[in-house]
């Protein structure tokens, strides 16, 4: 029998309560794998299919650009037709959509079959929280998300290893294939040891209109900021973007006049709510186009093998992963205020420590002072930012706040890594040059800085702290990675 939205009764001690935590770290590892090895793997992508920096961009943007716009409609078919269904047709679509990338014969089909993987991740990854809220008792509920939260850092940690290795090892082919045997372990646990549940309340209409929208608008001005370099301002390029800012104005208006919108506007009322997310643009904004560049300039520039380039990076990881709760605790005794604003300019510091790295640079005195920086400013303000989030709303709405900020995640980080490159003057094949990739990543990392400090001044001057008698609710969810965590709205039947 489904459970209801009431939960279930599994403990985490038991048979049962291990497999679906089993379950649940297998599924979401596969999306949090995969984003951690493709950035490292781009520079080997693009020469063995011939890409260009276009290629590359559209390499990491299709992905995030069905995520984006299909996670919110994800969450809520698991909540009408079964958690454990959708989340298992999520991994079994995630999985056949790696295997095309493996198989990809040259980048028009990878990046195709990226956009499919987005939409695989848009079913499973709200899934994983959704089956852990469903099957646990409310006595053990946070104790599994902790669990799932500590086993997914874990999966972070190990990601930069194993991306690199792949890489360098096997092949690129390897860093979306070794989905298939993780979905093949996943999906039978699924089948046998997870109870199916579903949310009894669920009903009206999906706002499937207001996910096309969304996602078409997102494609069009996606499509215009990457083909600009290359097009100049053609009628296309031109087109697209008016196109993709009347989509969006369409979108805003049909979420509006619905009864059931995937995103009610009605929660922007908000201050608090509002002005958070809008610091969750700026921020995840700048970390997406610095990833995404910074993995090319340690190999391009700097001369990295991927591993080295993957384990460059890996103290961001591991700081986010033994102080992410300790900074959780401190915004819960001082306010959001002071981490959401000097979050995002250690951040802007630790970018501009980059502009010490180059060709011949040293890792220990160049390379990882930026990188120690920049995870310090991460643990300051992604618990917070979290936390802010979900109690600036009604605890009803948690989910649906929660959904709705890793959207503009995402959509933040599909913009800037279309932006960036055409801000700084990337041109198509400046990443196989490391003299002329080494000056435009200099131009690109004030502007990602500058970014952090604008969201550090929207902080400060927007972000209020609760009264003193006010609860804040501690992040209850995956505050261990780069990420905001990832969580279904199970409180209504709606796309939302």
């Amino acid at each position: 029998m489904a459970l209801g939205v009431s939960g279930g009764g599994l403990r985490v001690g038991s048979g049962a309560g291990r497999w679906v935590l089993l379950t649940t770290v297998l599924g979401s590892s596969m999306a949090m794998l995969d984003s951690t090895v493709v950035n490292v793997a781009l520079p080997r992508i693009g020469r063995d299919l011939g890409a260009d920096l276009a290629g590359l961009q559209w390499t990491v943007n299709a992905y995030m650009l069905t995520l984006a716009g299909l996670i919110l409609l994800g969450g809520a078919l698991g909540d009408r037709y079964g958690r454990r269904k959708v989340f298992v047709i999520g991994v079994v679509w995630f999985a056949a959509a790696s295997l095309l990338c493996g198989l990809a014969p040259n980048a028009t089909v990878l990046v195709a079959a990226r956009a499919l993987q987005g939409i695989g991740g848009a079913l499973l990854t709200p899934g994983s929280l959704a089956l852990i809220q469903a099957s646990f008792h409310p006595d053990d509920r946070a104790r599994a998300v902790g669990l799932w939260s500590g086993l997914g850092g874990i999966g972070a940690a190990v990601g930069p290893f194993l991306g690199g290795w792949l890489v360098d090892g096997p092949g690129w082919r390897w860093a979306f294939l070794i989905n298939v045997p993780l979905a093949a372990l996943c999906v039978p646990v699924a089948l046998r040891h997870v109870p199916e549940s579903r949310d009894p309340r669920a009903h009206g209409r999906f706002d499937v209109l207001g996910a096309v929208l969304a996602a078409l608008a997102l494609a069009l001005v996606t499509y215009a900021l990457i083909e600009a370099p290359d097009g100049g301002a053609s009628l296309l390029v031109i087109g697209c973007a008016v196109g993709g800012v009347v989509v969006a104005a369409a979108f805003l208006y049909v979420e509006r006049v619905r009864k059931d919108p995937m995103m009610p506007l009605t929660l922007f009322a908000s201050r608090q709510f509002t002005a958070v997310n809008v610091v969750t643009l700026c921020v995840y904004a700048a970390f997406s186009g610095f990833f995404f560049l910074t993995a090319l300039q340690l190999q391009v520039v700097v001369g990295y093998s991927a591993l080295q380039a993957g384990t460059a990076m890996l103290p961001t990881t591991v700081l986010m992963l033994f102080l992410s709760a300790r900074s959780g605790a401190l915004a819960q005794r001082i306010g959001p205020r002071v981490p959401l604003t000097v979050g995002p300019l250690l951040c802007a510091a630790g970018m501009l420590l980059m502009l010490r790295v180059g060709a011949g640079s040293s890792y220990l005195t160049d390379v990882l002072p930026a990188i120690v920086v920049m995870g310090m400013g991460m643990v300051t303000l992604v618990a917070p930012l979290t936390a802010t989030v979900l109690a600036s709303v009604d605890t009803g709405q948690a989910g649906l706040a929660s959904g709705i900020n890793n959207a503009a995640a995402r959509a933040a980080g599909l913009v800037a890594v279309a932006a960036l490159p055409l801000l700084a003057g990337m041109g198509p094949d400046a990443y196989r040059s490391a003299a002329e990739f080494g000056a435009t990543f200099d131009r690109a990392m004030p502007m990602c800085a500058g970014v952090l400090v604008l969201g550090a001044l929207i902080a400060l001057l927007t972000v209020r702290n609760p009264r003193p008698d006010a609860h804040v609710p501690e992040c209850r969810t995956n505050c261990s990675v780069a990420a905001p965590p990832l969580e279904p709205d199970r409180s209504r039947g709606q796309a939302d």
